[in-house]
Parts: C-alpha cells; structure tokens; sequence
C-alpha cells in the first residue's frame, strides 16, 4: 500500500534537541511478522514532530525495522507511547496496530 509523504517538522538546529532513554528493554511485535527490541539505556534525540506525536532517532546508532525491505526508522511517541515510526529514507509514517507504551527517562 502506497502512502503519502509524512513532513517532518524538523526541530532547530539552534535549540537544543531533547533526549529520552529507554529504562527498560521493550519488544515491538511489527505487523510484518517481524520483531525489534528497543535496547535498555539506548538514547533517543528529538528529531522533531509529525502530527501523530514526537520523532525521536537513535544517538550514535542506527535502527531499522523490516518489511519486503529494510527501513532506517525513528520512532514516533504520543504521550510516553510509540505509536510508531517515521521512515526518514522514504519519508513516510508507519503506524503500529498496537502502540506500545514504553518506559521513559530524560537523558542528558
């Protein structure tokens, strides 16, 4: 199924970009079949906003989920749940079928 493009709202360079932590290791069952833990202490930058909620990508690593193909992803959080994940490559929003509620800290 072909979505349309997702625009991002990029946060600014000049502000300070938020970062969250994981506190605990969390599993995200895809609707592809597939699975993907978010690591326990992995460190999230805002990236800015979608209008499902908060873009958030992966400092000093790089996450992907899978489908036919694999997507660099960062995820997409309403009120300290993922509701999905924004695919900067094809700049498009993927949601999930279940948000997942997840565990958050403030990180420096």
């Amino acid at each position: 199924m072909r979505r349309p493009p997702s625009a991002i709202e990029v946060t600014q360079p000049s502000a300070a970009a938020r970062r969250i932590q994981i506190l605990t290791a969390t599993t995200i069952k895809l609707d592809t079949g597939y699975s993907r833990t978010l690591p326990e202490k992995s460190v999230w930058s805002k990236a800015g906003r979608v209008p499902q909620g908060d873009v958030f990508r992966p400092v000093g690593t790089i996450f992907t989920i899978e489908g036919r193909q694999v997507h660099e992803a960062y995820l997409v959080i309403h009120n300290q749940t993922l509701v999905g994940f924004y695919l900067p490559g094809e700049q498009n929003y993927s949601p999930l079928s279940t948000a997942v509620p997840l565990n958050l800290g403030e990180s420096e």
